[in-house]
């Protein structure tokens, strides 16, 4: 019983001390277009703060860095260029990622047609 109780406060003081490590890293989400203006939001349980071409979460959560965030910043400003921290996104989920942006845009340009 001892041992099962050294186990858990181990974990759990672990798990305390893991979660602001990761904190320190800011993400970044680069737009192929800037924004018309200074605009803070939360996505991924951060708070972004988006200004010219830049969107950066200063204190990222655990959820931060993922592929849905970086789907809500495409939505909200088109597409995004790149998307990282400490690790830049891959190029498969930064494709998913600007998939809302790229068919946005695309049914923007046949609206304009008509």
């Amino acid at each position: 019983m001892k041992l099962l109780t050294l186990m858990a406060t181990c974990a759990a003081v672990f798990a305390l001390n893991a979660a602001p490590a990761f904190a320190d890293d800011a993400i970044v989400a680069k737009l192929a277009q800037p924004v018309p203006q200074a605009t803070k939001f939360i996505a991924g349980e951060a708070v972004f703060v988006c200004k010219d071409d830049s969107c950066v979460a200063a204190a990222p959560q655990s959820q931060t860095f993922a592929t849905s965030t970086c789907k809500l910043i495409a939505d909200k400003f088109g597409q995004v260029t790149s998307f990282g921290g400490p690790k830049a996104m891959d190029d498969a989920r930064l494709s998913a990622c600007n998939a809302v942006a790229v068919a946005r845009a695309a049914s923007g340009a046949q609206l304009a047609k008509h």
